[in-house]
């Protein structure tokens, strides 16, 4: 018997913020990113541009405020995972490359909503597809090989980090 598929879409916006060879990136506390790291960025909220909610949701995860450098292109990302009713996630993502222009790293704010544990500068040597996200490891080939690949990820299968 064939199952259904019930897919989840999420929308949002991510920064890819280097300073001295190093990727800043956040500690994943929640969905299935979980215990990974990521990039900061997310969800936008009501009535909010996509400029907006990517300045916003970095101070947030970071503490840093940043300056918008250039759009760098949309990916998505589909895979299994288990969530309410969902079955499938199809995470659909908007790059960004951003520059540090003010504050420190803070330990951020936890509220209802926040998935960051706190960001880190990370040496590329140091990411693999086992600690970071799909987009963590799109952002990488960008900035290796200075191509951005905007087409969809398939993954058959998704490992949650528990």
């Amino acid at each position: 018997m064939e199952s259904i598929v019930k897919t989840h879409r999420a929308f949002g916006v991510y920064g890819i913020c280097v300073e001295d060879d190093q990727l800043l990136v956040i500690n994943k506390s929640k969905g299935p990113y979980i215990n990974r790291y990521d990039l900061p960025g997310g969800s936008l909220e009501d009535s909010e541009g996509l400029n907006e909610a990517l300045k916003r949701e970095f101070t947030e995860e970071t503490g840093l405020t940043a300056m918008i450098t250039e759009q760098i292109g949309a990916a998505d990302f589909i895979f299994p995972s288990e969530w309410k009713e969902f079955n499938q996630v199809h995470h659909i993502a908007v790059f960004y490359s951003v520059k540090k222009i003010g504050g420190e790293l803070v330990e951020p704010e936890q509220f209802d909503g926040q998935d960051s544990l706190g960001a880190v500068w990370i040496s590329p040597e140091k990411i693999s597809s086992e600690n970071a996200s799909p987009l963590v490891m799109k952002a990488l080939d960008w900035l290796q090989n200075g191509r951005f690949d905007w087409n969809t990820q398939h993954y058959t299968s998704w490992t949650i980090k528990d």
